[in-house]
């Protein structure tokens, strides 16, 4: 184990083979251990108790090495599983601290992955997480270790055996076969362009937006001025008929204003001839400009 350090300075080492030296516990010694840090909070006896199965953490880490994340990190995620176990293990259960330790270790250890293995979040749900972690050993299994697109079998197949949809598997073997990219990144060795020139946008231009900006401010200010040549009941009709998100029925607002709908009709009729001449007079045939529906 100690050869998955072999590329970190000598402390590391170090700490390997102290903790491969640190002697294994007898069960009985090792629940009067758990219970003493339990009921008398022995901080003697916890450093003793996970001092011992520091070996563990570091067998637990190995495993996971393969996602290029130094074995230091991984190391001390699983240290820190470790002693959420300690906190949280029951001696009275009889069970051996290192099997209920392993859960933690190897918690610890994935959710680390999961977070730092690319910029983007990866295994949200439970499924996805069995996916991410899971893959390329079934992969291998089926003999299907490639990097280029899998088969319709062989992706049905895992689809299968994991419960998750295929679409799923597609998406998390396309992730797992390459890496993260920056988008400033050049495309070429030798060239200027970026990996980010060629994502297109689809927004308008700084110059088109501030254009139609300018020119729906400029309408509203017109209808506005124009609202000025009607009286009470005739904005109100307009604005709740012509000028709502949704409009309101002609039934509904002769309810509301006391009258009929057939005169709610007229009202509005009369109220958008009104309009067109007051636009005339300011920008000229509303027909052309689009500022008012025909009726």
């Amino acid at each position: 184990m100690a050869s998955a350090y072999d590329s970190n300075g000598p402390a590391d080492r170090a700490f390997v083979r102290t903790a491969m030296k640190a002697p294994m516990l007898e069960q009985q010694h090792e629940l009067d251990l758990a219970r003493r840090w339990r009921e008398q909070e022995d901080e003697a006896a916890l450093h003793e108790l996970t001092t011992a199965y520091m070996r563990l953490v570091i067998s637990m880490a190995t495993r996971f090495r393969h996602y290029g994340l130094p074995m230091s990190d991984l190391v001390s995620e699983g240290n820190v599983g470790l002693m959420m176990a300690a906190a949280r293990f029951e001696p009275s259960r009889e069970v051996r601290f290192s099997t209920y330790a392993s859960w933690w270790i190897r918690s610890s250890i994935q959710d680390y992955v999961l977070r730092n293995w690319s910029i983007v979040r990866t295994g949200t749900t439970s499924a996805q997480k069995s996916l991410f972690f899971n893959l390329r050993r079934l992969r291998a299994q089926i003999d299907d270790t490639g990097d280029g697109v899998m088969t319709k079998e062989n992706t049905s197949w895992i689809s299968e055996h994991l419960g998750v949809p295929v679409r799923d598997v597609e998406s998390m073997a396309s992730r797992l076969s390459a890496s993260d990219r920056s988008l400033n990144a050049p495309m070429v060795a030798d060239g200027d362009g970026e990996w980010q020139d060629l994502i297109a946008d689809d927004s308008a231009i700084p110059e088109d937006q501030v254009m139609t900006n300018r020119d729906s401010t400029r309408r509203k200010e017109w209808i506005a001025d124009a609202l000025k040549a009607l009286n009470e009941r005739e904005t109100h009709i307009i604005l709740q008929r012509r000028l709502c998100d949704e409009s309101v029925t002609l039934e509904a607002l002769g309810i509301e204003l006391g009258i009929s709908k057939e005169r709610v009709r007229q009202i509005e009729h009369q109220a958008l001839g009104k309009l067109r001449k007051a636009l005339v007079r300011i920008v000229g045939d509303p027909e052309d400009s689009g500022l008012i529906p025909n009726v």
